[in-house]
């Protein structure tokens, strides 16, 4: 089955308004289709779900898509599985994953998408698509029951990717941060997604979007460019050795 995943560095580039870099990337998984997306807001923590709902549905409504949030469903698993498309907001990755737990969505949503069910996510809902949310760069402000996360793609990504340190700065760099993941999780990758990149994945193949391109991590000390608009093989990334091993991965 093929499957329909974008998955974007962050909500916005540059001085650009909300999601208004990504419209030709939402359409190129949406396909102009009439859909009603069912939005998960759950990584929203400074503000409330409904001034999330509020932000994000004008600007997929512009775009000709319908959206709810599933804060306002009472079975939010009935809603995962009737929904015709899935788009999964920015924030704390860690309350994101706690709350999808919480909510029990986390298999419903793999499902879905696996079997050809459009999922869009951005920073956040990049992350909980990895296989592991430990490529985050977000506090862990709340603690999961897990880091599994949805496995929407095999390896791992990091969203939000800039390189080296601002004027004045004395801890870790990106590249320095991921360096460390890779040391420890050896012979694990990484794919980087500077802000307003992002991943298109039919479940075999991934495609670089936006005008900045990404980064293939294949070592600590090794990166590779992917050019924007370049198609590659998802197993050209390394991920976990064993994805069906997630309890190891467990806190």
């Amino acid at each position: 089955m093929t499957q329909r995943i974008l998955l974007m560095s962050s909500s916005r580039k540059d001085n650009l308004g909300y999601l208004e870099h990504a419209a030709e990337q939402i359409h190129t998984v949406l396909k102009h289709e009439a859909r009603k997306i069912v939005f998960v807001p759950f990584a929203g923590v400074a503000f409330g779900f409904d001034a999330y709902e509020a932000i994000v549905k004008p600007t997929f409504e512009t775009l000709g898509y319908a959206l709810e949030s599933i804060h306002r469903s009472a079975n939010p698993t009935l809603a995962i599985e009737q929904a015709d498309a899935i788009a999964v907001g920015g924030g704390n990755t860690f309350a994101l994953l706690k709350r999808m737990y919480e909510a029990d969505i986390v298999d419903a949503i793999r499902a879905k998408v696996h079997a050809g069910t459009p999922y869009i996510g951005w920073s956040a809902g990049s992350n909980v698509a990895c296989p592991t949310i430990r490529t985050t760069n977000d506090m862990p402000i709340v603690q999961p029951p897990t880091l599994r996360a949805l496995g929407l793609v095999p390896f791992q990504i990091n969203p939000h990717f800039i390189s080296g340190k601002p004027a004045g700065h004395n801890g870790e760099s990106r590249e320095e941060r991921l360096a460390e993941f890779l040391e420890i999780n050896a012979p694990e990758q990484v794919f980087a997604l500077p802000e307003g990149s992002a991943l298109y994945s039919d479940g075999t193949n991934g495609t670089v979007l936006g005008e900045r391109g990404a980064l293939h991590f294949t070592g600590k000390d090794a990166i590779v460019k992917i050019a924007e608009g370049e198609t590659f093989p998802l197993a050209q990334i390394i991920g976990p050795a064993d994805l069906a091993d997630w309890p190891a991965l467990r806190i």
